[in-house]
């Protein structure tokens, strides 16, 4: 099969599945665990918004325009504390209002370790497989990604807001009692936490006392010896033994390769 890649498609399972998104066709990946593939780029780069070819992407996957241009490539989206809708600045606004003025949901996870971060209500539980989660436990529900960006920055004073990518794909990290710490990061955040609510209507926060810990399991055969990442920009073919996937990382016995850091290329799939 060929064609231009999207992030990969995850249903949580256990473990969880995935399939590699070519055009309109999907390849189920887990029945190749334990299998040699070949992923072979074409050379062939399309901008992921307006499918113009180009000879190199911004922020996985776009052009240059599309990444000035949309608010989707905004920096506030990876720093929503940042939002300047309220200054009539959004490079679009009825995007904004769509996908930030929604609820969102503050979570504690387990990656490379215990994290706080941020996601729309409806990207649960995809956010946390994209982050290769195996843990991951919702504390509030807010009104906005803004609201959502400003509890994240509290939180993240005591907790990393980032995942290692190099340590989450190098074995299972050791289980982390998420309540306990919730409970521990509200304690110490709370006169911060409650400067938040003085400055919102009692039904932007929901506080989710009463949430169970998700746990997640993913298709890994065997952990990565050393984590070789491949880049299609320095080599069009990468081949090797699926061993696992993770994240959005597919897990060779040759290296390690990012799918969701090469979207937009037009990829050939091979099975040995």
């Amino acid at each position: 099969m060929q064609g231009y890649t999207e992030k990969m498609r995850t249903q949580l399972s256990n473990p969880v599945q995935y399939q590699l998104l070519l055009n309109d066709d999907s390849i189920d990946l887990n029945p190749y665990l334990g299998k040699a593939i070949t992923l072979r780029f074409t050379g062939n780069i399309a901008c992921v918004h307006c499918h113009k070819p180009i000879k190199k992407t911004f922020n996985q996957g776009y052009c240059y325009p599309c990444f000035r241009s949309l608010a989707q490539c905004d920096m506030c989206i990876m720093k929503p504390e940042t939002c300047h809708y309220h200054l009539g600045t959004c490079r679009e606004p009825e995007w904004g209002e769509t996908f930030c003025f929604q609820p969102h949901i503050v979570y504690l996870a387990n990656s490379s370790g215990i994290k706080v971060g941020i996601t729309r209500q409806t990207q649960i539980p995809t956010r946390w497989i994209d982050q290769g989660a195996v843990q991951a436990l919702p504390i509030f529900k807010v009104s906005s990604r803004y609201l959502a960006g400003l509890i994240e920055v509290v939180l993240a004073k005591h907790v990393s807001d980032k995942t290692s990518w190099q340590q989450m794909l190098k074995s299972q990290p050791q289980p982390i009692d998420l309540a306990a710490q919730r409970d521990s990061l509200l304690a110490a955040c709370a006169t911060e936490l409650a400067d938040i609510c003085q400055k919102f209507p009692p039904a932007a926060i929901e506080l989710l006392s009463d949430e169970q810990v998700v746990n997640i399991q993913f298709p890994i055969n065997h952990y990565p010896d050393k984590l070789k990442s491949f880049n299609f920009d320095k080599d069009p073919d990468v081949s090797g033994v699926l061993q696992g996937i993770k994240g959005q990382y597919l897990l060779l016995d040759t290296g390690v390769l990012n799918i969701r850091k090469f979207t937009g290329y037009e990829l050939e799939f091979i099975e040995a």
